[in-house]
């Protein structure tokens, strides 16, 4: 679906696996020292539909325990496979396998997991002009991965972290005094950095729009007050420069209406945050048939 998206840089992906090899292995695998350790092949299995996301993690598993190792990937990275699809099919020492199985398997369920709900909320949204966002709502320590995964869904980045933007909600503003006097205070501390505000009413909309920013949240409109935020938006002197998001509360059973009413960008916590891991399998052995 997007396999043309770049990846983390091959040293987070690596730490990433180093953290998580070290964690399940310890000293050693005390079950896979049982095993002869012969030449093996084993089939990678998806046992539901998914968006296929994660190799890069995988891979990396597998070859930190066995350089040498091969991998036939029958997919590429984004694709949507039906239940049954062997991904891929895996050549190398017998001990090596089963030892990187879990920590492997856990980065690609974990990844397919977030980019299949995320292809899941930007379809439910095709066709409004909307974008589906995701936020910092991530597993500890894998941000970087679980935004690569929504970026692989069709979803689009929100900011990375607190150092990449300015975001100000209603405890900036009260401590400012006003909207106005904390979104001056930001431009002049950050004016580099895109500029984020939460509006609670229509007037404050008005306050944000006049000030000027590089995107406005009003996530506690209703339906009416919410159609009638993007209608002072659209109109001049403003003309949509600026983008309206939603964001809190969304449900995939609600985000096309939210959408219709026209707002730019919908951000969604629970694209990293309910994290339902994809069903696969690893097993010794060659593909089925």
């Amino acid at each position: 679906m997007h396999g043309d998206i770049a990846p983390p840089p091959a040293e987070v992906v690596e730490a990433d696996v180093a953290r998580a090899l070290a964690e399940d292995l310890g000293e050693g695998d005390v079950t896979a020292a049982l095993l002869p350790d012969v030449p093996a092949v084993a089939t990678l299995l998806c046992k539901e539909d998914a968006v296929v996301c994660g190799r890069p993690w995988f891979d990396a598993c597998h070859r930190a325990l066995d350089p040498d190792v091969r991998l036939d990937w029958r997919v590429r990275e984004g694709e949507r496979v039906r239940a049954g699809t062997v991904l891929a099919v895996l050549a190398g020492r017998s001990r090596a396998l089963v030892s990187a199985e879990r920590a492997s398997l856990n980065f690609l369920q974990t990844l397919s997991g977030t980019a299949t709900v995320t292809a899941a909320y930007v379809e439910a949204v095709r066709g409004t002009g909307a974008r589906i966002l995701d936020t910092r709502k991530t597993l500890p320590g894998l941000r970087q991965a679980q935004k690569y995964a929504v970026r692989v869904g069709g979803g689009v980045n929100h900011r990375i972290g607190l150092y990449d933007a300015v975001m100000l909600k209603e405890n900036h503003v009260r401590a400012a005094g006003s909207l106005t006097a904390a979104m001056r205070a930001a431009k002049a501390r950050w004016p580099a950095l895109p500029l984020i505000v939460e509006v609670e009413t229509l007037e404050e909309l008005r306050e944000a729009l006049h000030e000027g920013c590089t995107r406005i949240l009003v996530d506690d409109f209703d339906p009416p007050t919410r159609r009638e935020a993007v209608r002072i938006a659209h109109a001049p002197p403003f003309a949509g420069r600026i983008p309206l998001e939603v964001s809190g509360g969304v449900d995939l059973a609600g985000v096309r209406a939210i959408a219709e009413d026209g707002v730019d960008c919908i951000s969604i916590g629970a694209l990293t945050k309910h994290v339902r891991a994809i069903d696969l399998s690893l097993k010794l052995g060659p593909p089925p048939g």
